[in-house]
């Protein structure tokens, strides 16, 4: 795939979704905002394309105080420490708000990385963006993770997402490095609206 050509396509299809979908965000902001009165949207660091680190856009769906309400459940509930150490998920998790919840499973919360699309640190589609601690998980295959730029969406979200294991995921994820092409980006774009309506493996 010719990377300039593929970087436009991605830059063009994400500046018109933008504008389409703003009035969408504009309310999401609102509800988010009235719900608790925090933050609207959070910046997570991820690892991007070269192993740089990036600022990953999203909607807040967790309270004001997540970090220490998950501090709390995995010191006290073993099986949620083991949940969290397998996947870096929670299926219960304690920090997500009711309106985070409903945000999450229709992939609400994820509208706000199409700046990132424009920013140039992500693609439309691509692996999901890690954090530092699952680099472990990717082992020698990291650097294939590595050789393109994490997605807003991809083959792992088309593929049943959070019910598939991680080992699937990174199997996923090196699959479309290798094998990339604008026809293959365009199939898991398309295959992405009935897996969202779905709510395939999202929680």
């Amino acid at each position: 795939m010719d990377d300039v050509a593929s970087e436009a396509m991605h830059f063009a299809i994400a500046l018109v979704a933008l504008i389409f979908v703003a009035p969408l965000m504009l309310f999401v902001a609102l509800a988010i905002f009235s719900h608790d009165r925090g933050p609207i949207m959070f910046a997570h660091r991820r690892i991007g394309r070269g192993g740089a680190s990036f600022p990953c856009l999203k909607f807040r769906s967790m309270a004001v105080d997540a970090e220490a309400r998950l501090a709390e459940v995995l010191a006290s509930d073993p099986d949620a420490r083991a949940e969290w150490d397998k996947d870096h998920k929670l299926r219960n998790d304690p920090r997500v708000t009711k309106l985070g919840a409903f945000l999450r499973r229709t992939s609400l919360d994820e509208l706000p990385q199409l700046f990132n699309v424009l920013a140039g640190d992500m693609s439309l589609v691509g692996p999901r963006p890690i954090v530092d601690a699952e680099i472990q998980k990717y082992g020698r295959r990291f650097q294939q993770y590595c050789a393109v730029k994490p997605g807003i969406t991809g083959l792992w979200q088309v593929s049943g997402r959070n019910d598939t294991s991680y080992r699937a995921r990174v199997a996923l994820d090196c699959i479309y490095a290798k094998r990339r092409t604008v026809a293959l980006d365009l199939a898991i774009m398309f295959n992405t609206v009935p897996a969202v309506l779905l709510r395939r493996g999202s929680y």
